[in-house]
């Protein structure tokens, strides 16, 4: 157990030793990586501060949650939408054949390229980035759980039929578990797929949530700010992925049993 600890925080570890030992040899100018105790200091007083000590000073709990409503909202637009067309993709042949043309199409489309249209449709804010978001997570929660369905020996739902299994129960019961290795996998993808198109959603003038403190921290050259906006999301996104797999975990026992 200490060694699997051990090794999950060696790479964050060596990186952190790496960057002080740079930032106090001088090897990189400051305006360009600040040292780590400047930035704990300003993530300090992004997190805790009060409006004297800057623009930027306790904004995150304000911040933090409009970006959490934005990927929740988006991801779980993705996941509704996502989750059943796969699944039926994956095991209905007409089906496949009439979505897989339009959304492989649609996938190979660069996120970027919705922004302009996404701003005409929906404005600068909320909408905006939950279609981004949105858009982007569904590509992987719809194919893993094609591959899933897909994957699944017809002759467990045959052996569940002669059982008197009927199709709607052998979805749930046999289906769906069968296929959750691959569901997991895309849900996972899509919530951190979900993080970065926020930051872009957030890139387009809103006036609230990390991507826009980033996006502000740029305007104003403020390089400790934008590391600050980084970290949070990698730290917040690691956690909303764990989240994620208890909650699977507690409403599935498939995905109990691959953990």
């Amino acid at each position: 157990m200490y060694k699997k600890q051990f090794l999950s925080w060696l790479i964050p570890m060596t990186v952190l030793a790496i960057w002080t030992v740079v930032s106090y040899l001088g090897s990189v100018p400051e305006y360009l990586l600040p040292p780590p105790a400047e930035i704990v200091k300003t993530g300090y007083i992004y997190l805790f501060g009060n409006a004297e000590q800057g623009p930027f000073a306790g904004r995150f709990l304000n911040d933090t949650w409009v970006s959490l409503l934005r990927v929740f909202l988006g991801f779980l637009l993705a996941a509704i939408l996502g989750l059943p067309l796969g699944i039926l993709s994956g095991r209905v042949k007409s089906i496949q054949q009439l979505l897989g043309t339009s959304i492989n199409a649609v996938r190979a489309v660069p996120g970027i390229s919705w922004l302009p249209l996404a701003l005409v449709w929906f404005g600068i804010g909320f909408r905006t980035t939950i279609f981004l978001v949105a858009l982007a997570a569904f590509f992987p929660i719809y194919l893993n759980a094609a591959s899933g369905a897909r994957q699944v020996n017809p002759i467990w739902l045959q052996s569940g039929a002669m059982m008197g299994v009927d199709r709607l129960r052998g979805t749930f019961l046999i289906l769906i578990p069968g296929a959750m290795p691959q569901i997991v996998t895309g849900l996972r993808l899509g919530l951190g797929i979900s993080w970065a198109y926020l930051v872009l959603g957030e890139l387009t003038g809103v006036p609230d949530g990390i991507g826009a403190v980033i996006m502000d921290a740029r305007m104003v050259g403020r390089i400790d700010m934008i590391m600050v906006g980084i970290i949070l999301i990698a730290i917040i996104g690691r956690i909303s992925d764990k989240l994620l797999i208890s909650c699977l975990r507690i409403f599935s026992k498939s995905a109990r049993r691959m953990t």
